[in-house]
């Protein structure tokens, strides 16, 4: 069912990434009824990093530590549902997604190569607004598969 997952929880995986591409799908929606209103994407980057530093703020462990931070960012779901390449060490947490359910989304909902670079350097306002509320951590977007690269790096390094 899904590359290098066993069956019985393929379908798991696939719940949740469906799970994803739903929101993703009400994200791209609402910023398109947005814009017919006359509305930029600023308001989107704002609302995501505040979602983002939220999370940051309540539901991570606070931590210097990457080592600590790595499998609570990083769980098995997400590795699995990203197909996630994780490499921690003390000092960085150099993470390659291979799938992204979000891009998948749009894509099936018409987004232009354009929108889906923008879409995605917004939903990264997330894992930025995450970053933010560890004062030890400097986040870092490398390549991403929205812009067309066959891989997303997202970088955290103890600073």
């Amino acid at each position: 069912m899904i590359k290098n997952i066993p069956e019985d929880r393929g379908q798991h995986i696939k719940d949740l990434r469906d799970a994803i591409e739903h929101r993703a799908s009400w994200m791209y929606l609402l910023i398109k009824e947005a814009q017919k209103k006359g509305l930029d994407t600023s308001f989107a980057h704002d609302a995501i990093k505040a979602c983002g530093c939220f999370h940051g703020d309540n539901k991570y462990t606070k931590t210097d530590d990457l080592m600590a931070f790595a499998p609570e960012f990083a769980n098995q779901n997400v590795v699995d549902i990203f197909q996630m390449d994780v490499k921690t060490s003390p000092e960085e947490m150099a993470i390659d997604f291979h799938y992204c359910p979000l891009v998948s989304a749009w894509k099936k909902l018409g987004a232009t190569d354009e929108e889906c670079a923008e879409l995605c350097q917004i939903a990264m306002d997330g894992d930025r607004g995450i970053a933010s509320t560890f004062p030890h951590f400097e986040f870092n977007l490398g390549k991403t598969i929205a812009a067309g690269d066959d891989i997303c790096e997202v970088r955290f390094k103890k600073v």
